[in-house]
């Protein structure tokens, strides 16, 4: 995952531009790959760890009308999320995971290994669903590499 983190750092300083996180599921683990990439501090501009649908309403502004209606494991609390972190850390592209790591917590047609990735920048939002297995720990990693990579085709005009 550093190899991709490198990436996003040169892609972002090549381009002159910021970005951030919003992170459910992987509770800090994106951008810790990310402040382990010298100079990474030119363009990250930080994150929001949403653990809990308080913090995606009251700190990233998901309506709670998204959640009630979509669940918070959903593109469209996904997507919110990361036009949410643009705002309130005022970066110019973000990504947004929100998911169910397991082992348990399993939603209707949500299966644990269920991820949604929002995205945001460069005037397109946009979200996707990803199914990973593996232990929790499995989960968590490979939606922070998929995070990473989601950013890059996001600053690249690829999604």
């Amino acid at each position: 995952m550093t190899d991709t983190a490198e990436r996003v750092v040169k892609l972002f300083t090549d381009k002159g531009l910021t970005f951030g996180f919003a992170e459910s599921l992987t509770g800090g683990m994106i951008s810790s790959e990310v402040v382990g990439v010298p100079g990474a501090s030119a363009v990250f501009s930080g994150s929001v760890v949403s653990y809990t649908n308080e913090v995606k309403i009251n700190v990233l502004g998901v309506d709670p009308s998204v959640i009630d209606e979509h669940t918070e494991v959903s593109s469209q609390c996904a997507e919110a999320m990361a036009e949410g972190v643009c705002k309130v850390i005022g970066c110019d592209y973000s990504v947004a995971v929100t998911g169910i790591a397991g082992p348990s917590g399993e939603l209707p047609g949500k299966p644990v290994g269920t991820v949604f990735f929002g995205y945001c920048g460069g005037g397109k939002t946009g979200s996707f669903r990803r199914e990973f297995t593996g232990t929790r720990t499995d989960i968590r990693t490979k939606t922070a590499e998929c995070a990473l990579e989601t950013l890059i085709m996001a600053a690249e005009g690829k999604i």
